[in-house]
Formats: structure tokens, C-alpha cells, sequence
């Protein structure tokens, strides 16, 4: 018999200064339906998370409302409680960073590093606001990028190429709370020896603990070196003050993911739980982390470490997730796709876009996009028009000809005994985190049922009264395999399937109960349990902000005339926003005999893997020249046979022609397989 597991599951924490948007819902509904599927698997698993409360951010905008630091965070963590649960999101328990078992547990892992050697002081020169009179933490000063030199850029961080560094390293570096230039003074800090890690840290995340296309990002960071982490801000600071270190307070992003085990205590004394059973150096129990794939950093690299080094277990996995966009763009208020949870909710079932999300979700890290069109197509075609169509049309049949009970036996057992097969293979969809292969194996099914039903035709039989016996049989079989269809549901639609439950009499459901058809059992009235998405009504959850500007003027005659010109060749957005670009590196390039203008590059796209591409750029290029060259190409073009072999590809150039041909390269920083906006 197979062990139980024990796994502790958490999601980023949500920061404390403003409404839960959409993003954020992403990664809690991934979160969400892993933990409930391993919990209907009958494993022992608990989902924690928290507000991360601490930093300057919270301290202005506290200043800004008239609040103290304490009263904003305490206002957000009710309403992101709220916004969770309405969008159920199934927690076991949701705390703050801002609490006492947090605080305790911040001083023992410090102390511990402290003790270990893994704490050094070092004079650090600090970016300092004359004006403001306040030291300014790495995302309070922006400036160029000191590595690709991309503009507005924060000064921990690079969102272009990824690159990490300090404020004092970049280019015209401007404060954030004031928009002066900041003054340099030298303060005392503490740092965490990240260096003295970097063996057992590669060691662990060519483990497994990460995706591959992670383990490729992260070898960038091990190839430069690791450098020590600053754990330490000055005051005024809002945080946990370091133990014996009077005005220097932990940085945020050392406390937050403490955060996590401050929940996890909070669980262990409300339940009784023990905490070391998850967290000691040699636990078997499981430690999954779900975040973006914005803080891989502080997550794959820094938090390990610090867990190792006092002692703890390091996570089992570290699970990362793309960005969300809406309608192809990212979320921006001028533009309104900036949504809120509370904003979405007020219109529309939560599950819904649960659906749509767990849809969408791959093992990966690319983006997911939220197109409201295909939104409401999705939802009417699958959810309603072919899963609760099954019970629609089956269960009136039942309680109005056969006083709600079911046949004793099934009339095709071999049918259900299909529904019932496919069950391990949509359960590995779920653990590996594939909700896309799930659901779209599990709409198979759905039509497989229907088609039964089409077929059978129940609605004619019930015209003469002694096929009676025939439309309850054929009803009861329908009925059984929309159970399956949603049991297998149950993570992604918990609030549907707990009203299906009650449809069928049942108190709760395991993943083994699929396996056995409900014969013999009396059911409930059906009552409707999904509408239509009126089309309209869910364009206008984006709506762009008051204040936005439109266009001033209508476009000029030269303009008219050229769009006349293509308007035979248009394109719509949605066809432009299915081109995959990504990064390659050229591999090998030579020359292709008998053609005067191609060359064969063999190209490596990362995760992807490699590709054999024919580019019409010898005119412009020295084969042996492009040889470990990055590039960008279309990553999803259908191969295409040629006159001197097959193009698996296309790669971006421009220009007039002959020497005039440009390849396009992507910033440093670039590696294979990385997506290109």
C-alpha cells in the first residue's frame, strides 16, 4: 500500500499594500487545485500563506492615509481574506508577516546563521534622499540598467534581462519618493554568507526541485557567482528590529518567506499539528513552493540557503509561474486591465475563471493570457453547453418518471469503465501541475457522454410509456458519468461539485469513488448550476481608467490611403499574439550547396530544443561568424519542405537587402528559450 504523503504547500505572499488583482488569483488558483486534488487523493496536505507586511512601501503609504503601519495592514489582511475565500481559495490558514510566531521565528534563524558564521557585517554606501531624510531601499531608486541598459529600472533588479544588482550600480539613479538624486552615505549592514552555498544550492536544483528552463536561469546566477545577501535595512524601516543591532531592521525579503512558517505555526497551534514534522533537516515530509517567475531569486536560491543553514530542510520544489496579460496586454489601470478580485467578483461566479484558468495552466513558466472573447466562448461551449448539459438533460427524466431513483445496474458498463480508466492519466496531469492536459482530457469525456445521450435519445423514448424501464437505465448511466466528470472536477469547481454532491445525496468525495457507479440511489431535484456569460457584459470588466486620454485627432490622409493599401492583408491581434518569438543560440551554421543565398543554422531554443533552420542571409554574413550567436525566431512556424532541405523555423532579420540584412539579437542577459515581447 502506498505511504501518505505529508505536504506543506504555500503561494506567494500577497503584498499588504493594495487589493488582490488578478495576477496574484492566477497563482492562488494553481496553488489551490494542486493541494485540493492531493487532498482527494486522500494525502495529508495543508495550505498556508500570509500578507507580506513589511517595508518601506507600507510605511509611506501608512504616512500618505493618516494610518499607522499596524492599522493599514491589519484593513488589507481582512479584505484579502475575504477576496481568497470568495474566490475559494481553499487555506488552511492565512496570517502576516507582522506577527509574533514570524518575529520569533525571524530572531532563531538569525541567531542560528549568527552562531553558524553565516552572518558578516560590512560599511555598505547607501543611497540616501536629502529631501525625504530617509535611506531608500533597492526599489525606491530607479534608474538605466548597468547590464543592458534598458530605462526604469529598480535598483534591485532588471525585469529585461534578469540581471541583479545594487543601486549604487546603476545609471542615472533617481529617488522614487522625492525625484532628486540621491546622496551616497556609508551605513553598517548585515549580510548572509549566500557564497558559502553556492556548492550544495547547484547541487539541489539539478535535483528536480525546479523546471528545467528554471535550472537553465539559475546556472546564469551560478556562472557569475552568488554574492552575499544584505539582510539589513535602517531606520525608519518598518519591520522586525535585528537582535542586537539597535535601528537596523531585517529586510523585508528576509522576513517574508519566514512569513511562511509563522503561518505554519499558527496551523501546528490551532491544530495541534508538529511543526518540526515539516520543517527538520531530515522531515519526509513535502515543502512546495508556487510563485512567480519574478522572484526566482529570493525562492530557488536565498531561501534554501538560509534553511539549510539553520538547520531546517530545504523545499521539496519550487514551482514557478508566468505572468497574466489581459487581451494580450499587461495589466495596466490607464488602460483597464489592472482588475481587482473584488472587481471580478462582483460580476461573475468565481469559478468561472477558475476554469478558465486551470484551462490555460501548463507545467511551464509562459505567460497566460485572460482574452475575454475566448473567456466567454470557453465558458458557455464547455461549462455549459457540454458538462452540466449532461445532467440537464438526464436527471428531469429520473425524477419525474422514476421518483428520483437510479437503475439497479448500467446499461453499457464498459462505457463507464472508459470514464473511469482515464482517471490515472488526468490525475498525473494534476500532479505535474498540467491542469490544461486534465481539463481538456476531461472535456473529451464530456462529449464522449453527450454523444451517448445524442445517440440514445431518451427525450423520444420517454413518449411511450413502456420504455420506461430504457430511459431510466440510459438516464442512470448519464447521470454516473457526469459524477466521474465531476469528481475529477472537484479541484478546479469545488463550489459546483459541492452542489452536485448534494444533487447525488453524497456528503464528500475521494478520487477513488469514480471507480464505482451510484446504482440503486435516490437523487435530488437538479437545479441549474451554470449560465451563459453574456458577451458584453464581460468586455466591460475592462474599462479604461477615468482620466485616460483618447486620441486627439483622426488619422491623416496619408494614413487612410495606407491602410486602404494592406486592408486585403489585415490580421487581427489575436493572430499577431499567436507568434511565438524566442531566443535561440546558433549552434552550427554552414553553407547549403547549390543555393546562393540560404545558410543552415542548427539553433538551440531552450526548453524547445534545437532546430534546423534555412535563413537567406549569406549575403550578409560569414557563416562561422554566427556560430554561438543569440537570435530571435518564430518559434512556432509550421516546418516548411524547401528546395534544399526542411526549415523548422524562422529567424528575424530586416533590411534592404545584399550586405544590408540585420539580424536581430536580443539584450544581454538573453538565454536560449526565453520568450521575446
Amino acid at each position: 500500500m502506498t505511504q501518505r504523503r505529508r505536504i506543506l504547500v504555500t503561494s506567494a505572499l500577497p503584498y499588504a499594500n493594495g487589493p488582490i488583482h488578478l495576477g496574484y488569483v492566477l497563482e492562488a488558483v494553481q496553488t489551490d487545485i494542486w493541494v485540493r486534488f492531493q487532498k482527494l487523493r486522500g494525502q495529508e496536505c495543508y495550505y498556508v500563506c500570509a500578507d507580506d507586511t513589511h517595508g518601506t512601501p507600507i510605511m509611506l503609504k501608512a504616512q500618505s492615509e493618516g494610518l499607522t503601519p499596524e492599522a493599514l495592514i491589519g484593513r488589507v489582511n481582512v479584505e484579502h481574506r475575504r477576496d481568497l475565500a470568495d474566490m475559494l481559495i481553499g487555506l488552511d490558514n492565512f496570517g502576516s508577516t507582522h506577527s509574533p510566531e514570524t518575529k520569533a521565528l525571524c530572531d532563531r534563524i538569525y541567531l542560528a546563521l549568527r552562531g553558524a558564521g553565516n552572518i558578516d557585517k560590512r560599511s555598505v554606501r547607501q543611497a540616501y534622499d536629502d529631501s525625504a531624510k530617509m535611506f531608500l531601499p533597492d526599489r525606491y531608486v530607479k534608474g538605466v540598467c548597468p547590464v543592458c541598459g534598458t530605462a526604469d529600472q529598480y535598483g534591485d533588479s532588471c525585469e529585461n534581462c534578469g540581471s541583479t544588482y545594487t543601486p549604487a550600480d546603476l545609471k542615472n539613479p533617481l529617488s522614487v519618493v522625492s525625484g532628486t538624486t540621491p546622496v551616497w552615505r556609508e551605513s553598517e549592514h548585515y549580510f548572509f554568507r549566500l557564497s558559502a552555498f553556492e556548492q550544495p544550492l547547484s547541487k539541489w536544483v539539478k535535483s528536480g526541485a525546479v523546471q528545467a528552463s528554471v535550472a537553465r536561469k539559475l546556472d546564469e546566477w551560478f556562472s557569475q557567482g552568488l554574492r552575499d545577501w544584505d539582510i539589513s535595512r535602517d531606520s525608519p524601516y518598518f519591520g522586525f528590529e535585528i537582535p542586537d543591532a539597535p535601528g537596523k531592521y531585517f529586510y523585508v525579503w528576509f522576513d517574508a518567506p519566514i512569513g511562511y512558517l509563522g503561518s505554519l505555526t499558527q496551523l501546528c497551534t490551532r491544530t495541534g499539528l508538529n511543526f518540526d514534522d515539516f520543517l527538520k533537516a531530515d522531515s519526509n515530509a513535502e515543502l512546495h513552493h508556487f510563485i512567480g517567475k519574478d522572484i526566482l531569486y529570493f525562492h530557488t536560491l536565498f531561501w534554501p540557503a538560509v534553511l539549510q543553514a539553520a538547520g531546517m530542510r530545504r523545499p521539496t520544489a519550487v514551482h514557478a509561474h508566468g505572468f497574466l496579460t489581459i487581451n494580450g496586454q499587461k495589466m495596466s489601470k490607464s488602460r483597464g486591465t489592472f482588475i481587482t478580485a473584488r472587481s471580478y467578483l462582483q460580476h461573475f461566479s468565481p469559478e468561472y475563471l477558475r476554469y478558465y484558468f486551470a484551462a490555460k495552466l501548463g507545467p511551464g513558466i509562459d505567460d497566460l493570457d485572460l482574452n475575454l472573447d475566448e473567456f466567454t466562448t470557453r465558458l458557455n461551449s464547455e461549462i455549459v453547453g457540454k458538462l452540466v448539459n449532461i445532467a440537464s438533460r438526464c436527471a428531469g427524466f429520473i425524477t419525474k418518471n422514476s421518483a428520483g431513483a437510479l437503475s439497479t445496474a448500467l446499461p453499457e458498463p464498459e462505457l463507464y469503465s472508459a470514464f473511469t480508466a482515464a482517471g490515472e492519466s488526468i490525475a498525473q496531469a494534476y500532479e505535474t501541475r498540467d491542469t490544461a492536459s486534465a481539463v481538456r482530457d476531461i472535456m473529451l469525456l464530456a462529449d464522449r457522454a453527450n454523444q451517448y445521450i445524442d445517440l440514445r435519445k431518451p427525450w423520444a423514448l420517454a413518449k411511450q410509456a413502456e420504455n420506461a424501464a430504457q430511459v431510466q437505465s440510459i438516464c442512470t448511466q448519464g447521470l454516473n458519468l457526469f459524477r466521474v466528470l465531476m469528481i475529477y472536477l472537484q479541484p478546479v469547481l469545488p463550489g459546483m461539485a459541492a452542489k452536485v454532491r448534494q444533487f447525488f445525496q453524497e456528503s464528500n468525495w475521494t478520487w477513488a469513488d469514480a471507480a464505482s457507479p451510484l446504482l440503486g440511489t435516490t437523487i435530488n431535484a437538479y437545479e441549474p448550476l451554470a449560465t451563459r456569460l453574456d458577451p458584453q457584459a464581460v468586455a466591460r470588466l475592462v474599462a479604461p481608467a477615468a482620466g485616460a486620454v483618447a486620441p486627439a485627432t483622426a488619422p491623416d490622409t496619408a494614413t487612410q490611403a495606407a491602410t486602404a493599401a494592406v486592408e486585403g492583408n489585415l490580421i487581427s491581434i489575436d493572430d499577431f499574439l499567436r507568434i511565438d518569438l524566442r531566443v535561440a543560440k546558433v549552434l552550427s551554421a554552414d553553407l547549403v550547396a547549390g543555393a546562393d543565398k540560404l545558410l543552415k543554422l542548427r539553433v538551440d531554443v531552450g526548453e524547445l530544443g534545437e532546430r534546423e533552420i534555412l535563413a537567406g542571409i549569406r549575403s550578409a554574413y560569414d557563416h562561422a561568424s554566427l556560430v554561438g550567436r543569440l537570435i530571435v525566431v518564430v518559434a512556432n512556424l509550421e516546418p516548411r519542405k524547401m528546395r534544399f532541405g526542411t526549415s523548422e523555423g524562422m529567424m528575424l532579420a530586416a533590411g534592404p537587402g545584399g550586405k544590408e540584412i540585420f539580424v536581430l539579437s536580443p539584450d544581454a542577459g538573453a538565454a536560449p528559450g526565453m520568450r521575446v515581447k
